[in-house]
């Protein structure tokens, strides 16, 4: 099965992409979905970050209070640490469980949708890269209608993220979504029959033989792992 990392930055429309992506019933795997559930009430994670940040962060009705929390972990680096150390765990976890299922029924492609891809490293464990890319002021002019901010605020949001040009350079795959949706279908349907070409006929060999699948399967992120590490070190070497 061919697990595809998809990713981009705040406002580049990562999410419209996906949601045409399941629109044409590709398996998808979404982070932010899963960094909800993990936090549910009864789950460990949510125990933990109980423990740690005490019971004020609990509503009444059980549910994290997300305000609240990200109050306290926003300015504070170290207790931020503390909260990425409980929750990115488990998120990985449950998307690992989730990945194997797809593949245990015989899926052939499976997306997984993850902000954070290259920031938190779980780029070498996917055999493609995609990254939703629009040009920088697009993005700010998207990101100050959505959340009716200034233009200053837009921008230190943007600032405090890693820069879209930089998470090209990861990229194996690049949706261009600076146009329209009727100027990113097209896209979308180029991009699955990428995949699907991708894919191939190793899928219907690695699930007949599973010894054989995961051998390749930790071939393929081997060298998808080094092909991306050296053209990132190539590009980044252009620049100095």
């Amino acid at each position: 099965m061919l697990v595809v990392g998809l990713t981009g930055g705040i406002a580049t429309g990562k999410s419209t992409v996906s949601s045409l992506l399941k629109s044409r019933n590709v398996p998808l795997v979404d982070a932010d979905v899963i960094a909800r559930d993990v936090v549910l009430p009864g789950s460990s994670a949510l125990k933990k970050i109980v423990k740690v940040f005490g019971e004020d962060i609990i509503r009444p009705d059980g549910y994290l209070d997300r305000p609240k929390l990200g109050a306290i972990v926003f300015n504070d680096a170290e207790k931020r640490k503390q909260l990425n150390a409980i929750v990115h765990p488990a998120v990985i976890r449950e998307m690992f469980w989730a990945v194997m299922r797809h593949w245990w029924r015989g899926d052939k492609i499976c997306v997984v949708d993850v902000p954070l891809l290259i920031e938190g490293g779980l780029w070498k464990w996917v055999g493609l890269v995609v990254v939703v890319y629009c040009s920088n002021e697009i993005q700010l002019q998207r990101l100050m209608t959505r959340d009716r901010s200034s233009r200053e605020d837009a921008l230190s949001r943007l600032n405090a993220q890693m820069p879209i040009a930089e998470k090209l350079e990861y990229a194996d795959l690049v949706i261009d979504n600076s146009g329209s949706i009727q100027e990113l279908e097209p896209q979308i349907d180029t991009l699955l029959q990428k995949l699907e070409r991708k894919a191939g006929w190793s899928w219907r060999v690695s699930w007949l033989f599973p010894p054989w699948g995961l051998v390749s399967a930790l071939g393929t992120l081997l060298f998808a792992h080094i092909r991306r590490s050296r053209r990132v070190k190539k590009k980044r070497s252009r620049r100095t």
